[in-house]
């Protein structure tokens, strides 16, 4: 599943592949993927605008054309592929943008759970899921003092309420894995029960994965490929993240695998120990 890491990847290779380009003609062959507006009005509204640039919002790629913006959420294995002139299609291609250049953009998704919303310019932000997105796991972004307000107000596990999207935008399975074995933190701690340090430690933490993991090109779980056909390479650096059985980089327990809020969840069970007092 692409996660912050890969579909920055994939903004990337978008951006240095179709900015500048008009589109001549859109072809959706699964109308479910267009959530607003009418397939029809899609595809008619798009034609004739050029993309000025793809931007980004936790795990949505925004598509800035002329006069509209188009959020595309790839969910669990959509990507896209660019080809320099006509392709044949496959059963998983499922929206194809020509340009007027001859070349294309295809969307491919094998699960078909991918979804596209066409809006007006500059109301992107209003958007149902990213309306309700947390900050960025950036440094400038991603402000100590509420993340701190947030957790003290959650006595949910620390790993769900990371996976919520709310408190913090962009993470998945894979990063909070990561991030609570750097911060030697157990999935399963209330997040109420964090002392200051052990917050602090955690944001940190966060934006350090988050950071490495943009700059791996993100990391390939199966067959995962970003934009440009490349595969990231993080999953060469994960602690924990599927090594059940390995030591740990740390201090050489063997990590275990556990289910944690229904979520297969990877940890060290020496570094990571379950405290549940409040400090």
């Amino acid at each position: 599943m692409p996660e912050l890491p890969e579909v920055e990847t994939v903004r990337r290779g978008l951006v240095s592949l179709v900015t500048g380009k008009t589109i001549a003609k859109v072809d959706v062959y699964w109308p479910r993927m267009i959530e607003f507006p009418e397939v029809e009005t899609f595809n008619r509204q798009l034609v004739g605008e050029t993309i000025e640039t793809v931007t980004r919002r936790g795990k949505y790629l925004i598509f800035e054309f002329t006069h509209y913006e188009m959020v595309s959420h790839l969910r669990m294995e959509g990507k896209y592929e660019f080809f320099k002139e006509a392709t044949p299609l496959d059963k998983h291609s499922h929206v194809r943008f020509i340009f007027t250049d001859g070349t294309e953009l295809i969307y491919h998704d094998v699960r078909k759970f991918g979804r596209m919303a066409l809006l007006q310019k500059g109301t992107a932000k209003e958007y149902k899921g990213l309306s309700q997105l947390g900050p960025e796991p950036t440094e400038e972004d991603f402000e100590l003092n509420q993340f701190a307000k947030n957790l003290g107000k959650a006595k949910t596990m620390i790993k769900p309420l990371l996976l919520n999207q709310k408190i913090v935008a962009g993470l998945g399975n894979i990063y909070v894995d990561e991030v609570l074995w750097l911060a030697k933190i157990h999935p399963e701690r209330p997040a109420n029960t964090l002392k200051p340090k052990e917050v602090a430690e955690l944001r940190e933490a966060i934006i350090e994965v988050i950071a490495k993991a943009k700059e791996a090109g993100g990391t390939t779980i199966r067959t995962y490929l970003n934009a440009l056909g490349e595969a990231g390479h993080f999953q060469q650096e994960l602690h924990v993240y599927g090594q059940t059985g390995t030591p740990c980089p740390r201090c050489g327990t063997p990590i275990i695998k556990i289910k944690a809020a229904q979520r297969g969840t990877h940890l060290c069970p020496h570094c990571q120990k379950l405290n549940e007092s409040k400090g």
